[in-house]
């Protein structure tokens, strides 16, 4: 009786218990051959696991660091993994919520933790080397997209990190800007060349091919798989099911004005007497330099919350204080669904439906638009337009069931930030970011603009 409760037995007992409650969570069950390995660990000892190092006796002052550093990789990466990771913030898009430079400790089991889709990788990396700059992860071994159970689900205005659905093509030497505006940025200065002065102009869709194969043959594209792309981090602001609209920069929910955060900023024109603002009252406020602006000697432009409009509009040589928007009608191109059909701007969106798992939608030429790249690309179908015909899997169609939720973006600084209004992938799949296991879904290579 003595022997059972020995120090390695019970360190095993306890070992095996949290390993197999690991091995239920992640719900692989070939995993429970892993036992075995921790059996030998505590028990048996018949394979020294830690082959760097003597399993019994004094080691180095060499191996003893070396040892002290793998476990300490393992351990922060396994914390990684499943329980929070530490991201940095590198653009303005939620200030001023969240500023260039914070800090952000995320929770992954808020959402559920997401296992890793390339487990091979140099650590603690995203998808680039530090020094060489080259890829940080190796296709060798790639595994197929599953997410945990985790304690809750997206909620409204839950600012969330996620990553970034169009980051899946990258142009190497441009890897700022989306592949996919890229394209159409291409394809837009081909149609103004060739449409300029001509009788018989074409249309953007005409270009596309042209644009995509001369940015291919003029750069270095390399595809990223999920856990490779970019983190970017918005407000959660629709959620499946929802209606936006966005009206003189007003953000609408199912026809409801949305609540706006504290730190929300909008650019606005500050129109002096003709002298300017004293610099240390912009310093007294948190206005940076860089969201100042000077259109004139007597008219800033200047990314303010409206808790400093106010502020500022107080001011003894402050004559009118106003926010800029676009035109309501206004087509601009790099606006979701860069149609002119569908003449929206940043200040001035929608109605727009966002997809919600075993809702149906009526598809034709028209719309379809709006919901090509999740039928063809996230939810993996082949999916061809002839004509005014729609074919999803070889098969005519005039409407489609989505098998996931989708959820809307925006950044808190309105007017400077790259979300749901700009990317060609408006919607974020739940699986980039949250609540549930998708693991009847597999992540393909597909790309389309």
């Amino acid at each position: 009786m003595e022997n059972i409760f020995q120090k390695k037995n019970i360190n095993f007992a306890v070992a095996a218990v949290i390993y197999i409650l690991i091995v239920i969570w992640i719900g692989n069950y070939w995993l429970l051959l892993g036992l075995a390995i921790i059996f030998d660990l505590y028990i048996s000892e018949k394979v020294n696991w830690t082959f760097w190092k003597k399993r019994h006796g004094p080691n180095n002052a060499f191996i003893e660091w070396l040892d002290a550093l793998i476990f300490a990789v393992i351990a922060v990466s396994l914390i990684n993994i499943f329980l929070f990771q530490n991201y940095r913030i590198p653009t303005p898009s939620m200030e001023k919520s969240l500023l260039i430079g914070d800090h952000l400790f995320v929770s992954k089991i808020a959402y559920g933790p997401r296992m890793p889709n390339t487990p091979i990788a140099f650590p603690f990396t995203q998808h680039t080397m530090p020094i060489t700059k080259g890829r940080s992860w190796s296709n060798l071994v790639q595994w197929d997209y599953r997410r945990l159970a985790g304690f809750g689900k997206v909620k409204a205005f839950d600012p969330i990190v996620f990553n970034f659905p169009a980051g899946d093509t990258v142009v190497v030497e441009n890897q700022t800007t989306a592949y996919y505006e890229i394209v159409r940025t291409t394809a837009r200065e081909l149609q103004s060349r060739y449409n300029y002065g001509n009788s018989n102009p074409k249309p953007l869709e005409y270009f596309m091919p042209l644009a995509r194969k001369e940015v291919r043959d003029n750069n270095t594209i390399i595809y990223r798989p999920v856990d490779r792309r970019d983190n970017y981090v918005k407000r959660c602001v629709g959620l499946p099911g929802d209606t936006i609209t966005i009206k003189s920069g007003v953000l609408f929910v199912n026809g409801v004005a949305s609540r706006e955060s504290e730190g929300q900023q909008a650019t606005y024109y500050v129109v002096t007497n003709g002298t300017t603002i004293n610099p240390k009252a912009f310093e007294r406020m948190g206005i940076n330099k860089s969201d100042q602006r000077m259109s004139s000697s007597s008219v800033y432009e200047i990314t303010l919350t409206k808790k400093n409009a106010s502020a500022i509009s107080g001011f003894a040589n402050v004559k009118n204080v106003s926010t800029i928007y676009d035109s309501p009608g206004r087509f601009v191109p790099w606006i979701f669904p860069y149609k002119e059909e569908f003449s929206w701007n940043e200040d001035n969106f929608g109605p727009l439906w966002i997809p919600e798992e075993g809702a149906s939608v009526k598809l034709d030429t028209a719309n379809l638009c709006l919901y090509d790249r999740i039928i063809d690309v996230y939810e993996d179908n082949d999916l061809r337009v002839e004509g005014a015909d729609i074919y999803i899997n070889g098969k005519l169609a005039d409407s489609y069931t989505f098998r996931m939720n989708y959820y809307w973006m925006m950044g808190d600084n309105r007017h400077n930030s790259a979300d749901s209004r700009y990317t060609g992938d408006l919607f974020l799949r739940i699986i980039w970011l949250a609540n549930r296991s998708s693991s009847g879904f597999r992540l393909t290579r597909k790309q389309q603009v």
